[in-house]
């Protein structure tokens, strides 16, 4: 069985993260030590999945663009995990169950206590949409549509790390906070 790949977006200015008095790009901010971008990278590959990373020098103008860089990298992937670059906490555990729930659906969507998370998966039958996408708007509408035509599965999870993203330096200190307190 083919597995999907996880496109990994890292592509954004994170402005929201400087404008909240950071001196780096958030993806480049140090959480335990180590760079936000390098934990989803590193939970990506513990999770045994193919991955592709979206980080083009000077960014892109969107997520919608992103997400369409990443898929048109990978056309001959059976599907895809868009994850964004700033969700440190994810567990590859989350991913592998995610990806084997894309096996049995055309699209998956995450769960954490009532609230969407990431990554969101789409099967082979999204690629002309999602390689269409352009500008800030993500996949937002694809899944609209889908779930409307139910072809849409939530997935109920145990994993904050799917919606715990850094996108200010409070975000990021509250995580290293937490960090700090379950070290102990």
């Amino acid at each position: 069985m083919t597995q999907p790949v996880v496109i990994i977006l890292a592509a954004g200015k994170g402005e929201r993260f400087l404008a909240s008095g950071a001196t780096t790009h958030k993806l480049d901010a140090l959480l335990s030590g180590t760079p936000v971008l390098m934990h989803v990278i590193n939970a990506v590959k513990a999770s045994g999945l193919p991955w592709h990373l979206v980080r083009p020098p000077g960014g892109t103008v969107g997520m919608g663009a992103s997400v369409a860089l990443g898929v048109r990298a990978t056309p001959d992937a059976p599907g895809w995990l868009i994850l964004p670059g700033d969700l440190p906490l994810i567990q590859p555990a989350t991913l592998r169950r995610i990806a084997t729930a894309l096996h049995r659906h055309p699209l998956v969507v995450p769960f954490f206590e009532q609230q969407h998370g990431h990554p969101v998966a789409f099967s082979r039958r999204y690629f002309s949409a999602l390689a269409a996408l352009d500008g800030e708007d993500g996949a937002r509408e694809i899944v609209r549509e889908a779930r409307h035509h139910g072809d849409v599965a939530d997935l109920h999870l145990n994993d904050p790390g799917t919606v715990q993203d850094v996108d200010t330096l409070t975000d990021l200190l509250a995580m290293e906070q937490a960090s700090v307190q379950t070290r102990r």
